[in-house]
């Protein structure tokens, strides 16, 4: 079963249309223009991880929202490849590869990893290809919440206003989201972090984002 990509474009302009949100408002609020934006939302160009987590950081949503309500988003054609079963009354399964992912910028793809929405919390899987980044023009973000990341494969650089830290397999790493930071794949392998964003009471509220 191939995973299910996530048109994260036309997600993100139905999420601003139900927020009541104009296209200039939300462009003027991340610095942008309004034509830049256009061209994300209509898939011609895809954000950096640092732009999306802006993004639906504007919008005052969970990263996560990219991915929930499939209805309301992009309609799926019925088959017997569902994402999301529940084999027992509240017992929700993915199997292996059936959970949407979401190509970003630079190829760096974002992968959600809990088969249902979980308040407070966003847990994700990122794949870094080689000399890959957060962001492409070097800036770093800054967004609510507490991060804890784990590194599966290959290595990251996760760069600080004060200093890096450079991690491999089966390091991990956490820090306040609101720390400015930034992650860097300089490598020539592909890197995969597990990543969980915690906006619960004490973690600080607001945006809710995973490093991706």
């Amino acid at each position: 079963m191939g995973e299910v990509p996530t048109q994260i474009g036309p997600r993100l302009r139905t999420l601003r249309v139900a927020t009541g949100r104009s296209l200039s408002s939300v462009a003027h609020e991340l610095g942008i223009s309004s034509s830049a934006l256009s061209q994300i939302e209509t898939g011609v160009m895809q954000p950096s991880v640092n732009r999306l987590i802006e993004l639906v950081g504007v919008l005052g949503v969970p990263v996560s929202a990219i991915f929930d309500d499939p209805g309301l988003f992009a309609p799926r054609p019925y088959d017997d490849r569902a994402e999301v079963t529940e084999q027992l009354p509240g017992v929700l399964v993915a199997h292996a590869g059936g959970m949407s992912s979401a190509e970003l910028a630079e190829g760096v793809t974002y992968r959600r990893l809990s088969p249902a929405s979980l308040p407070g919390v966003d847990w994700f899987e990122s794949t870094y290809p080689p000399g890959s980044s957060s962001s492409i023009d070097g800036t770093m973000l800054v967004h609510a919440g507490y991060e804890s990341g784990w590194v599966a494969r290959g290595e990251l650089t996760f760069e600080f206003a004060d200093g890096k830290v450079r991690l491999g397999p089966g390091d991990s790493v956490s820090f306040p989201a609101s720390r400015p930071h930034r992650v860097v794949n300089d490598t020539a392998d592909p890197a995969v972090a597990i990543w969980l964003t915690l906006t619960g009471p004490g973690t600080g509220t607001g945006v809710a984002g995973a490093e991706a």
